[in-house]
């Protein structure tokens, strides 16, 4: 792995997390009535809360507003979620300095055009392998796994693996 990658993997205090394609695989299923289902990856969940025992925060920003989102985001003990976002710059800003992180500390994973403005400002930005190819010159690495099928899970390892903490 690049040291640069290394050296900013170090440095991670909180990871804020986009959830379409990021922590989902960016399918919506609906039934007859308009009803959606959105499928997360469990591992991606257990990894969150590997990083929640080694005293690192999560965030999610999303411009979505579900109230499947907060039913995941509570059951994972996420730190802070915003939905509905419409600049998703400013809402990075708010938990950074909610948080009182500089934004060297913090990593943000985002897939496609409306992740671009966070992106810009993350200490370590990430995109899913399957991300959207406009994304690409803004992030410092792609994960090898796609959205909702593990990306989230791998950036958290590796976050961890570059702190020595212990995964098990």
């Amino acid at each position: 792995m690049d040291i640069e990658i290394q050296n900013k993997l170090k440095k991670i205090k909180l990871l804020i997390m986009d959830v379409d394609g990021t922590l989902t695989d960016a399918a919506m299923f609906y039934n007859s009535q308009g009803e959606f289902m959105k499928r997360f990856y469990t591992r991606d969940g257990f990894g969150i809360d590997l990083m929640h025992k080694a005293g690192l925060k999560t965030a999610i920003i999303t411009q979505e507003y579900t109230d499947i989102v907060m039913t995941r985001a509570k059951k994972l003990k996420i730190d802070k979620v915003v939905m509905g976002s419409t600049n998703k710059a400013n809402d990075f800003q708010m938990i950074a300095e909610e948080y009182g992180l500089n934004y060297d500390e913090i990593a943000y994973i985002g897939d496609d055009l409306n992740d671009i403005p966070a992106l810009k400002l993350a200490g370590l930005a990430v995109a899913p392998n399957d991300c959207s190819d406009g994304i690409l010159e803004y992030v410092d690495f792609r994960t090898s796994k796609n959205g909702g099928n593990g990306a989230v899970r791998e950036l958290i390892d590796m976050i961890l693996k570059s702190q020595n903490f212990s995964l098990y």
